[in-house]
């Protein structure tokens, strides 16, 4: 395995540890910072075990998941986590799925990110899709997708359960060969 680590003018992206999963739990673990996600806050248990399938996952060949610690290029402080899933059946695409600290919000952080994201993506794995879903509540997200280059493909009904009841989700992606590259941060 090749570790992962790719930095930007303001953020990182490198390999999960184990000395990260109080990091982590400040972004899983937050009642804000889940608001939009799929999941209810994890505890500090259940992060542990994310990173420990990251850990895994980091080993397997060929490599379908990253989960990336997202760090302040400046400070080296991890003030979050990014995830890109290649697709089984389809090893040219991959999801991608973030979460910042919401001390970190506001700043433009969210669109440098999925830059990164597609950065990564697109150069180093050499992808030829890259999506992500959003809630349709979270337009913060909805302005870092499309900023950073990502089109709003369109709604899909019903697609997740979060906190008791059905959720709708807003797919955005971007393609390599519509991908301005040279807006790198």
């Amino acid at each position: 395995m090749r570790p992962v680590e790719i930095s930007g003018k303001r953020l990182g992206l490198r390999e999960v540890t184990t000395a990260d999963v109080d990091a982590l739990h400040a972004v899983y673990g937050d009642p804000a910072a889940t608001e939009h996600l799929p999941f209810d806050p994890r505890t500090r248990e259940e992060v542990e075990e994310i990173v420990a399938e990251a850990l895994d996952a980091a080993g397997a060949a060929p490599r379908r998941l990253y989960v990336l610690a997202v760090t302040e290029t400046e400070s080296g402080e991890v003030i979050g986590v990014a995830r890109l899933h290649i697709e089984a059946d389809h090893p040219h695409s991959a999801e991608i799925g973030l979460g910042l600290r919401p001390d970190h919000w506001g700043r433009g952080i969210g669109t440098d990110l999925i830059r990164l994201l597609l950065t990564f993506g697109f150069r180093h794995l050499r992808l030829h899709r890259i999506w992500g879903a959003r809630s349709p509540a979270n337009t913060a997200a909805q302005l870092a997708m499309l900023v950073a280059g990502m089109v709003e493909e369109g709604r899909i009904r019903h697609h997740v359960r979060a906190r008791g009841a059905w959720r709708d989700s807003v797919v955005h992606s971007a393609l390599e060969d519509e991908w301005e590259g040279h807006r790198d941060d």
